[in-house]
C-alpha cells in the first residue's frame, strides 16, 4: 500500500506511484500545507512551465485539515485555468480527444478542494486505466504502518522526483526542451493512451533509482480521431 496526498492535477510522479501500486491511501486529515502541489499544478506553455494555482478561503484556525479546506471564487480562476489549458495543449496530439472530460470541472461550481482534486484524479484514473483501489484516510497517520510506502513528503514542488522522468514528446520541446515532471495531463494530451507505457517505465525505476532505458524520441504520437460524447 502507499500513502498519497490529495493533489491538483497531480504531477507525473504522483501517478506512477498510483500505477504501481497494490492499493493506496489518500491522507485528508493533514493540514494543510501553502505551495504544495495540492493547489497548484504546472503544465508546459509556449514560454515554458506555468504554474496553476487555486485561491482558498482563509481558514478559520491556524491549523485546518485538507478535507474541510474550501474553494475561493476570487480571481475567476477557473476561467483562467481552462483558458492557460487551452492555450497550452490546443495544439497537442489529444486535447480535442479528452478536452470535453475535463472542461465541465471549469465550468461548475465545487466546495472543497479535496473533492475537486479527487473528481480529477478519478477521472485521469479512467482515462489511463489505473484500476488500484483508493481508499481515504479516518485519522491522520502519524506513523507509517509496516510494509506502507509513504509518499506525502515526498512528492512536493521543491524536491526533486525520486528517479528520473522518461522523455515524452511535447508540444514546445524545440523551444523550450523537454520539462520534466509536469502535470499529468501534459502527459496525457500529449501521448494519450501511450501515457501508460510512460508511467509503467517510471515506475519500474522507483526501487532502483536507475533512469529508464527507453528511446527519448520526441516525435509527436500518432493522433486519435475526436470521441463523439453523448
Amino acid at each position: 500500500m502507499k500513502i498519497l496526498n490529495s493533489l491538483y492535477l497531480a504531477p507525473i510522479e504522483y501517478y506512477s506511484a498510483l500505477f504501481r501500486a497494490e492499493n493506496a491511501l489518500i491522507e485528508i486529515h493533514d493540514n494543510y500545507q501553502k505551495q504544495s502541489y495540492r493547489n497548484r499544478c504546472q503544465i508546459a506553455g509556449a514560454n515554458g512551465a506555468i504554474s496553476l494555482s487555486i485561491p482558498i478561503e482563509k481558514p478559520t484556525t491556524t491549523k485546518c485539515k485538507m478535507k474541510d479546506i474550501r474553494l475561493s471564487e476570487h480571481g475567476n480562476w477557473r476561467h483562467l485555468h481552462w483558458n492557460a489549458i487551452i492555450s497550452a495543449y490546443n495544439s497537442s496530439p489529444f486535447f480535442e480527444y479528452y478536452e470535453d472530460d475535463f472542461r465541465p470541472f471549469y465550468e461548475k461550481k465545487q466546495t472543497f478542494l479535496h473533492d475537486f482534486n479527487e473528481e480529477l484524479r478519478q477521472l485521469i484514473c479512467r482515462l489511463i486505466g489505473i484500476e488500484t483501489p483508493v481508499y481515504y484516510t479516518d485519522t491522520y497517520i502519524e506513523t507509517t504502518p509496516e510494509n506502507v510506502i509513504d509518499f506525502r513528503e515526498i512528492i512536493h514542488p521543491k524536491k526533486t522526483p525520486i528517479a528520473e522522468i522518461p522523455v515524452y514528446y511535447q508540444v514546445f520541446v524545440e523551444k523550450n526542451g523537454f520539462i520534466s515532471n509536469l502535470s499529468i495531463i501534459d502527459l496525457l494530451f500529449n501521448m494519450g493512451n501511450e501515457s501508460r507505457i510512460i508511467l509503467q517505465h517510471y515506475s519500474k525505476t522507483h526501487s532502483t533509482d536507475i533512469a529508464p532505458q527507453i528511446s527519448s524520441s520526441i516525435d509527436p504520437p500518432h493522433r486519435l480521431a475526436k470521441r463523439n460524447h453523448r
